[in-house]
C-alpha cells in the first residue's frame, strides 16, 4: 500500500517556474514507476510526464517536452516535477500516481496505475 500526498502547487505568471512535489509513504519506494498527470476544468485527465523505477528513463507529453523535468529521490520516497516557462494553458490539477513494476520503464496510460494522490493546483496567469 502506497500513499501519494502531493505539494507544490500555486499561483503564478506566465514564465514562471514552480516545482512540484510527490512524497510516498511504505517502504520500497524504488520499485514503484510514477508519472504526473492533470485535469483542467472540463477536459479529461492528460498524461504530463512519467519516470522509471531507478529515475533513468523519463518520458514527456508533447506539450510540456523541454520546459518540465521529472526527477525522483528514491531514498527520499519523493518524485518532482520541475515546470518551467508555465503558460496559462498548463493550469490545472496535477497528480502524481505510482504502481508497482518490474519494468525499467515508465507509462502515460493512467490506467496502469494503482495509487493517486488528491493532487495540487497549479494556476498560471496570463
Amino acid at each position: 500500500q502506497v500513499q501519494l500526498v502531493e505539494s507544490g502547487g500555486g499561483l503564478v505568471q506566465a514564465g514562471g517556474s514552480l516545482r512540484l512535489t510527490c512524497a510516498a509513504s511504505g517502504r520500497a519506494f524504488s520499485s514503484y514507476t510514477v508519472g504526473w498527470f492533470r485535469q483542467a476544468p472540463g477536459k479529461e485527465r492528460e498524461f504530463v510526464a512519467t519516470i522509471g523505477r531507478s529515475g533513468a528513463y523519463t518520458y514527456y507529453a508533447d506539450s510540456v517536452k523541454d520546459r518540465f523535468t521529472i526527477s525522483r529521490e528514491n531514498a527520499k520516497n519523493t518524485v518532482y516535477l520541475q515546470m518551467n516557462s508555465l503558460k496559462p494553458e498548463d493550469t490545472a490539477v496535477y497528480y502524481c500516481a505510482a504502481v508497482a513494476t518490474t519494468s525499467v520503464y515508465g507509462s502515460f496510460m493512467p490506467g496502469e496505475y494503482r495509487y493517486w494522490g488528491q493532487g495540487t493546483q497549479v494556476t498560471v496567469s496570463s
